[in-house]
């Protein structure tokens, strides 16, 4: 059976954090895993070992110190931020093929409209190719070390927490949003790292429309 998906509309970042740290002390073995699909006002978040430095200029936007994996990132409009509380032991599968089931979700969202999203090794998340989004080409060849990321763009950040065998936090989905709080920060901790979303790689769509598509893949993927 799919994995339920749970609209909450746009919400303030830190209740819905403080939700799913209850939802997920809460739960036992029989609690129903849930999707939760959101989109917040503009934040800055950092992860538990999130430096200082990685944050530029934030301004006006506030900074929250959160307890998922991963460096500073950005939440704003025109994201779709998904929440999964998997129960990863009774689903079967431990962090790493989560993780990977999780972008193996975006990808198919982005193959939805079109696009082809790449992952990159050691650096979670996916990305596009800046020059040709829609290429079904597979990068070839080793990256580079000074450049990782050379030719890319990233599209979504991933972010997540497990506690008691059950994940939370989750993936941001950037559709048709203000990038301009990106030049900010380091994205994920990575200097330089270009950030699009769908609107600026030529993807015309709704936030409802993404947000459905990513919920129906990570309810189909995230499933046992």
């Amino acid at each position: 059976m799919a994995i339920p998906l749970r609209w909450l509309g746009r919400t303030d970042y830190v209740p819905i954090w403080q939700a799913m740290r209850e939802f997920t002390a809460a739960r036992d073995a029989a609690t129903p895993d849930q999707i939760w699909l959101c989109e917040h006002p503009p934040v800055f978040t950092q992860g538990v070992a999130g430096r200082a430095d990685h944050l530029l200029a934030p301004g006006a936007i506030p900074v929250i110190a959160a307890d998922r994996g991963g460096q500073v990132t950005y939440h704003g409009p025109g994201q779709v931020v998904a929440y999964p509380l998997i129960d990863l032991r009774r689903a079967g599968y431990y962090v790493k093929e989560y993780v990977h089931r999780v972008e193996e979700s975006v990808i198919r969202t982005l193959t939805h409209f079109g696009v082809t999203g790449h992952r990159v090794s050691g650096a979670p998340g996916i990305y596009v190719r800046r020059d040709d989004p829609f290429s079904h080409a597979a990068l070839t060849g080793p990256s580079s070390p000074q450049d990782p990321f050379k030719g890319l763009a990233k599209i979504a950040a991933l972010g997540v927490k497990v506690s008691r065998h059950c994940s939370y936090h989750g993936v941001a989905l950037n559709v048709d949003m203000d990038l301009e709080p990106y030049s900010r920060i380091n994205p994920c901790g990575y200097v330089g790292l270009e950030t699009v979303d769908l609107s600026t790689i030529g993807v015309t769509t709704t936030w409802s429309e993404a947000a459905a598509v990513l919920g129906d893949k990570l309810a189909t993927y995230l499933s046992p």
